[in-house]
C-alpha cells in the first residue's frame, strides 16, 4: 500500500554524482501543524431541524417536551359558565373527543408539542352541517400566515405536497383555524419556541456526545503537534507544507476524525500538546449544556436526573415548582386561546378551565388551603365555597 506521506521522502535524484547540489536561500527547519478549531456551526431555527436535531436527536429535549406535554394532557379540565359547572358542554366535548383518530389526551399532548417545538399551533376546526364536529392539529411548518399590506391577518394557507388550502377570517373574527402562539419580541404572527432559546447549548450537548464518541472511536488521542526536522539538513519546500497542511485538514481535522492516527516517517515527530479528555472534561460540559436546556423549558433539572443540581431539596417541591411555574401557566395560556375561539363560534361565555384540586403536584398547596380555611370560624360555609371556587350550596339556591 502507498505510503499517504512518502511524497514527504527524500526522491531518488537522477543528478550525476559530481553534480553541486541545488541550495535553497529559504526554508524550514521544523514545522508545526497545529490542530485548532474552526468557527462554530449552529443548527438553523426552523420547525425541520428543531424536531430532527432537538426533539427526535437529544434525550434531553425529548424528555423536557414529553414530561411537560404528557403532564398538560393528563391534567383534569372542567367547563364553567360564570361559577356554575357544565360539564356537558359541547366545547368540552370536542376537547375529549376532538376526532375519530386521536382521544382528548393524544390531542392536547400533541398541541403542547407543536407550541414547545416551534413557538406555534393550529387547530382546523370540521364543521358538519355548519357545526363544528372535529378538531384536527395541522403540522406548523406547512401552515402560512397569511396577512396583506398593513400586517393585518387576514386568513392561514395549509400546504401538502402540491396541494394547498386557505382558511380565511371573517369579517367579525371568526375562522375555522385556531392559531396558537408564544411570545415572540420580534414578529407580529408567529411564535417563539422554548427550543429555538435553548439551541446554543442543544448544539453544545449533541457535539459533546459526538466529540466523545468520535474520540472513543479513534482511541481518545489528543491533538498536538506535528514536527518535521532532518538532521541532513533537508528542509520541507513551499509545495510540501502546503500538501502536507491540506493533508491533515482533510484526514484529520474535525469531530468525525477526532484521534485518528498519524503514519509518521521521513523526518516527522508527533507533539501531543492539546488537552486530554478529562482535562476537557466533556461529561461536566454535556451537564451543563443540559441544565441550560432544562432552564429554557421551565424543567428542574432533579426531575431529569442530571447530576449536580441541588437548587431543590427533594423531589416533592421541584415536582410543585415544575407545576405552579411550567405547567399551569402553559395550559391557561392554551385553554384562554381556545375558550376566545370556542366563544366566537358558540356565541357563549362558557369557558374551559383546568381542575386544580385534582392537579397532582399542587395536592400540598390545595391541602394547605383546606386547612386554613376549615380552620377559619369567621368564614361561613357559603363563604369558604366561594374562595375555593365552587358554586353556591343546594340550601343556597344554587346547584351543586
Amino acid at each position: 500500500m502507498k505510503n499517504p506521506l512518502s511524497w514527504l521522502m527524500p526522491a531518488r535524484s537522477n543528478t550525476p554524482a559530481h553534480a553541486v547540489p541545488e541550495k535553497k536561500t529559504a526554508g524550514l527547519k521544523s514545522l508545526f501543524a497545529m490542530s485548532g478549531t474552526a468557527h462554530a456551526r449552529w443548527t438553523p431555527a426552523d420547525y425541520s431541524n428543531l424536531a430532527k436535531r432537538g426533539f427526535m436527536g437529544n434525550p434531553i429535549v425529548y424528555r423536557c417536551i414529553r414530561l411537560i406535554s404528557e403532564t398538560a394532557a393528563a391534567v383534569p379540565l372542567l367547563s364553567y359558565e360564570g361559577v356554575q359547572e357544565c360539564d356537558n358542554h359541547p366545547m368540552l366535548g370536542l376537547l375529549r373527543r376532538p376526532n375519530n383518530r386521536q382521544s382528548g389526551k393524544e390531542f392536547m399532548e400533541a398541541l403542547i408539542g407543536h407550541l414547545l417545538v416551534s413557538g406555534n399551533a393550529y387547530v382546523e376546526r370540521v364543521r358538519l352541517n355548519d357545526t363544528p364536529k372535529e378538531l384536527h392539529l395541522l403540522r406548523p411548518d406547512r401552515v402560512k400566515v397569511l396577512s396583506d399590506k398593513s400586517g393585518w391577518l387576514h386568513g392561514f394557507e395549509y400546504t401538502t405536497g402540491n396541494s394547498k388550502k386557505q382558511h380565511r377570517v371573517s369579517n367579525i373574527g371568526k375562522c375555522d383555524v385556531a392559531h396558537l402562539t408564544l411570545f415572540h419580541p420580534l414578529d407580529d404572527h408567529y411564535g417563539f419556541a422554548p427550543l429555538q432559546a435553548a439551541l446554543t447549548a442543544l448544539d453544545v450537548h449533541n457535539s459533546a456526545n459526538q466529540w466523545n464518541k468520535a474520540l472513543l472511536d479513534n482511541s481518545a488521542r489528543p491533538s498536538g503537534a506535528l514536527v518535521y526536522s532532518s538532521s541532513a539538513g533537508n528542509h520541507l519546500s513551499q509545495e510540501q507544507f502546503s500538501r502536507l497542511k491540506d493533508e491533515l485538514e482533510e484526514g484529520y481535522a474535525g469531530p468525525n476524525r477526532a484521534g485518528r492516527p498519524l503514519l509518521l516517517e521521513g523526518g516527522l515527530d508527533w507533539k501531543a500538546m492539546g488537552h486530554s479528555p478529562r482535562d476537557m472534561d466533556f461529561v461536566e460540559a454535556r451537564n451543563a449544556a443540559a441544565r441550560d436546556i432544562a432552564l429554557a423549558f421551565g424543567v428542574p433539572p432533579m426531575l431529569l436526573g442530571i447530576p449536580g443540581d441541588n437548587t431543590y431539596s427533594n423531589y416533592q417541591e421541584a415536582n410543585r415548582a415544575f407545576a405552579r411555574q411550567t405547567l399551569l401557566p402553559l395550559i391557561n395560556r392554551t385553554l384562554d386561546s381556545l375558550n376566545h375561539w370556542f366563544q366566537n363560534e358558540f356565541e357563549t361565555s362558557v369557558r374551559i378551565a383546568v381542575d386544580e384540586d385534582r392537579v397532582e403536584g399542587l395536592a400540598s398547596e390545595r391541602e394547605a388551603v383546606w386547612n386554613r380555611l376549615n380552620t377559619a370560624d369567621f368564614l361561613t360555609d357559603e363563604e369558604k365555597r366561594e374562595a375555593l371556587g365552587y358554586s353556591p350550596s343546594i340550601s343556597d339556591g344554587g346547584d351543586q
